[in-house]
């Protein structure tokens, strides 16, 4: 039996991940104890890493997209078996009995807690989670490859379900979630538009390979009025710019759980009907029904994988915008 596990854990903002040993955990009731296949890297954990989530617990082990095995069950949980692969999302925890969580809007929940941000994640060799937050994972598809949809692809799919019936859907930044909600809107039958800092043409490229109508910088105007506008990548300067791009009546929704401060702008861009929506977390629908949609219309997830001792490693890439698609470690 093993007894002791590897770990990255952030200790201090700003400062690298160490790496560290611990002992293996018990889990409590209504948890499970997970032997850690894969392990996305999110650009949460950027700004976990970087100390811009006021609402991180430190120290803490990373890490939200979590692909593993079931090890062990605790007293009290059903429907997971010793040896199962499931998947755990961002969110982690919530109270289950406030207004929220019995109107099925856990996501919102005031006392929630969050994976790999106030419970230890999946930059680890093992770790434990609630049952309630574990999703039933394809037991053939490969691990690296089925990670980023436990974030970039469960927030993707929420922000896409907020544009509604959009047929002309503008994304700004095209990184992990973008790489995924392309191809989900393409096959619904709508257009995409991909929207990029002016220098990275590699990343136009890519959303054109993925089927994207047109790629080009943020600072453009789309050729063609948007239906609505999806906002992945933290740049609060990006909301006007993509208000002007969209028609009246249409949506600007903004995805990331942190974004920098949303400068002045007239009030003639958002006249007109526009709308600007938020996406706070998910909710177990959200990762029912996506699961549910890419078994019937699979994806493809761009990986980059990396040691789980190169967890630094894999972050400075994301930081430095070197990746197509997403980082992901492997134990």
């Amino acid at each position: 039996m093993v007894r002791t596990y590897r770990a990255m854990l952030s200790s201090q903002s700003g400062k690298p991940l160490i790496e560290t040993e611990r002992q293996v955990p018990q889990p409590a009731y209504g948890q499970v104890l997970l032997r850690v296949e894969a392990c996305g890297v999110c650009r949460t954990d950027l700004h976990l890493v970087d100390g811009e989530l006021p609402q991180a617990s430190l120290p803490i082990v990373p890490g939200h997209e979590i692909v593993a095995r079931v090890e062990a069950l605790g007293p009290g949980v059903g429907g997971f078996s010793r040896g199962q692969r499931v998947g755990v999302p961002w969110l982690g925890w919530t109270c289950g009995r406030c207004s929220y969580c019995l109107s099925g809007h856990e996501n919102l929940c005031d006392a929630a807690r969050f994976t790999g941000c106030q419970i230890d994640g999946g930059y680890a060799e093992y770790c434990v989670a609630d049952a309630r937050y574990c999703f039933a994972l394809p037991e053939g598809a490969d691990a690296a490859t089925l990670a980023p949809l436990l974030c970039a692809g469960l927030i993707g799919y929420r922000a896409l379900a907020m544009a509604g019936d959009a047929r002309r859907i503008g994304l700004y930044g095209f990184g992990a979630a973008a790489h995924i909600v392309t191809q989900v809107a393409r096959q619904q039958g709508r257009e995409v538009f991909a929207f990029t800092r002016a220098s990275d043409t590699q990343s136009q490229a890519f959303a054109l390979r993925l089927g994207a109508t047109w790629a080009g910088a943020s600072t453009e105007s789309a050729p063609a009025p948007l239906d609505a506008a999806l906002i992945f990548a933290p740049v609060g300067a990006l909301v006007p710019l993509a208000l002007q791009s969209t028609r009246k009546g249409g949506r600007v929704i903004c995805a990331g759980i942190h974004m920098s401060d949303i400068p002045g702008f007239p009030y003639s861009q958002l006249w007109g009907e526009r709308q600007i929506r938020s996406v706070a977390n998910l909710t177990r629908r959200d990762g029912s029904e996506f699961l549910d949609l890419i078994a019937r219309h699979p994806v493809h997830t761009e990986v980059t994988t990396f040691p789980l001792a190169q967890a630094n490693q894999a972050l400075s890439s994301l930081r430095a915008g070197a990746l197509q698609g997403a980082a992901v470690l492997i134990p």
